[in-house]
């Protein structure tokens, strides 16, 4: 390689390098804002053949960002049944508890817009081995989460959901 080329190619291959090295370091600077436990504050889904919005009042939650690049997420909704007692809950209750919450877990990415939900383990074994991505807006303390369209859990309608999570202090 003469002089001249070599005079080019050496710049051109730093500059490659930092925008590599600046991209890593965006997705990793996103990250580090995201770690921690976050609760849930508010829940609402579109039906996207009526445009009718649901707000679900009722539903407590929690999602948990590691540094380690694993998370967990656990929601529950409404009015969950509260058995007698273990040896004496029905089948019925079994279903109702089942259907009124939604929880899983595995690794993460997050690229400061887009969330990745690479699920290892599930309470619904459709969800197990799959991602879920959700669209972020961050704002202050809190994330923003709106789901691509998809089949709602309880009655398969294609649906957009949107939740807001506030970091845990």
């Amino acid at each position: 390689m003469g002089k001249t080329m070599l005079a080019l190619a050496i710049p051109t291959l730093a500059f490659a390098t930092l925008a590599i090295a600046a991209q890593s370091f965006s997705a990793s600077a996103a990250e580090d804002e995201i770690y921690g436990t976050y609760t849930l504050i508010s829940s609402t889904r579109k039906l996207l053949d009526t445009s009718q919005v649901e707000t679900f009042t009722r539903e407590r939650g929690f999602i948990t960002y590691d540094k380690d690049g694993r998370m967990l997420i656990l929601i529950v909704r409404g009015d969950r049944p509260k058995p007698e007692s273990l040896d004496k809950i029905t089948d019925q209750q079994r279903a109702d508890l089942f259907r009124s919450m939604t929880a899983y877990g595995g690794t993460y990415k997050f690229d400061g817009k887009t969330m990745e939900h690479h699920i290892d383990i599930s309470w619904n074994e459709i969800w197990t081995g799959t991602t879920q991505i959700r669209d972020v807006k961050k704002e202050g303390d809190r994330l923003i989460y709106t789901t691509r369209p998809a089949p709602f859990v309880s009655d398969g309608k294609m649906s957009v959901v949107t939740t807001v999570w506030e970091k845990v202090k």
